[in-house]
């Protein structure tokens, strides 16, 4: 009897552990399940998530489709009716004679050869302006009151309405000298192209690391050399894409040229007299009910696309893998 109480005795701590070392597994048996409930909630919250994500990408996706091919339908129709029409009177009189009067035979010879003068010589009037307005904006004079008060001005004429540029230059020059005149239209037109050169060179100058400049400069370059040699050549394919924005932009321009040059309906060299254009042409034959000049007039809609088309092309050949 007295040996059986020391023994019952002894197993009540071993009792007393075994039930704790149970109670302590059930309790981290319960843990671990709230654990892989909670994990598994918040897999479910993330699968929900995502799916959500998915929803909202296919809808930005199938917009985004439909915006681009909405674009592309028009532009697909704009550069078919162009060509349907406009190549069929492509023939080798209508680039060697010039405009006929109502129903009888002729050409835009004296509009394409108007054009491609005032277009060119606006041109290189305006880019080498605009390239150096830009380059002063980007790499002189960033925060400087002069590059502010030049960029609100930029802006101005960069939203203006062409007409009213047309309207300025008539009213200073077209007016003053009582003459419509070639060298009004290139003025007008040249007042087109230099905001559109200044803010793309000052954008891809921008651009160009400024890593570039400070190894030049860690060189020993001076900064005129650091900018023709470097920043301007890192950002030459951006700058060619900025002129050939402004060419397209006056290619097509009409109402500066009806409040300068004019037309003529005869062959002139002379930009002091009043010059044929195809974008006025076009206008006038256009609104015409005759015909002939409705077909010179979709002729000369296609001869404007395919020299802004070729002008592209020639550029990012020019440009390609040359940067």
């Amino acid at each position: 009897m007295s040996s059986a109480g020391p023994s019952r005795g002894a197993k009540g701590p071993e009792a007393n552990s075994v039930a704790a070392a149970r109670s302590n597994q059930g309790g981290a048996l319960a843990g671990t399940g709230e654990s892989l409930m909670r994990a598994a909630d918040r897999s479910r919250e993330r699968e929900r998530k995502f799916a959500q994500r998915k929803r909202v990408n296919r809808v930005a996706l199938s917009l985004s489709l439909a915006a681009m091919l909405f674009g592309v339908f028009w532009l697909v129709w704009i550069l078919w009716d162009t060509v349907r029409l406009g190549i069929g009177g492509l023939t080798w009189a209508t680039l060697t004679q010039m405009t006929p009067p109502p129903n009888e035979a002729g050409g835009l010879a004296n509009a394409i050869y108007g054009s491609f003068l005032m277009v060119m010589l606006a041109t290189f009037v305006g880019t080498p302006i605009g390239i150096l307005a830009g380059i002063y904006l980007a790499e002189y004079d960033t925060k400087g009151w002069l590059g502010s008060l030049t960029r609100f001005v930029n802006d101005v004429l960069l939203s203006a309405p062409s007409i009213v540029l047309g309207l300025f230059v008539y009213a200073v020059i077209v007016a003053r000298y009582k003459s419509f005149s070639g060298w009004a239209g290139v003025v007008a037109l040249a007042l087109i192209v230099i905001p559109v050169v200044i803010r793309t060179t000052e954008n891809m100058l921008m651009l160009v690391p400024a890593g570039l400049r400070e190894a030049a400069y860690a060189l020993g370059a001076p900064k005129w050399k650091v900018i023709m040699s470097i920043t301007l050549r890192a950002a030459r394919a951006g700058v060619v894409t900025g002129i050939l924005l402004a060419v397209a932009r006056i290619s097509g321009e009409t109402a500066p040229l009806l409040f300068t040059a004019l037309s003529n309906q005869f062959w002139t060299s002379s930009l002091s007299e009043p010059m044929a254009s195809l974008p006025v042409t076009i206008f006038k034959f256009a609104m015409s009910p005759y015909e002939n000049w409705q077909q010179l007039a979709w002729t000369g809609v296609f001869l404007i696309t395919a020299a802004v088309l070729g002008l592209n092309i020639l550029a990012r050949v020019l440009t390609r893998n040359k940067i």
